[in-house]
């Protein structure tokens, strides 16, 4: 299983950037996608997640900037961000869950893509 993220760039705060992420390869469903961040001297934090179903959930510091949405049919995931602080300046990653037919879910991650927030 692969994931291909792309959007990433430099941006002025106030501005808005939009991130995807595909996720391609042998696999059944894909059950949630999730975009992570990780800024330079800290941890890796999850952003935001959606579901097969559509539930989304977000970290408060981006709650009513960001908003992440699905296409299960082209398995793939976009975060919209707006809005944007220079604390947003970080690699985002997305991570996908996925099944094989079974019971069991495994988690995949794509490469990280660059997001600079800076004037």
């Amino acid at each position: 299983v692969q994931l291909q993220a792309y959007g990433g760039g430099v941006v002025q705060p106030g501005g808005s950037l939009r991130l995807s992420c595909v996720a391609s390869g042998r696999f059944f469903s894909v059950n949630v996608m999730e975009w992570y961040r990780q800024a330079p001297g800290k941890q890796r934090e999850l952003v935001a997640r959606i579901t097969s179903g559509g539930i989304t959930n977000y970290s408060d510091s981006v709650k009513g900037r960001f908003t992440i949405t699905g296409d299960n049919a082209k398995n793939t995931v976009a975060l919209q961000m707006n809005s944007l602080k220079p604390e947003d300046t970080a690699v985002y990653y997305c991570n996908a869950h996925v099944t094989r037919g079974g019971p069991l879910q495994y988690s995949y991650w794509g490469q990280g893509t660059q997001v600079t927030v800076s004037s």
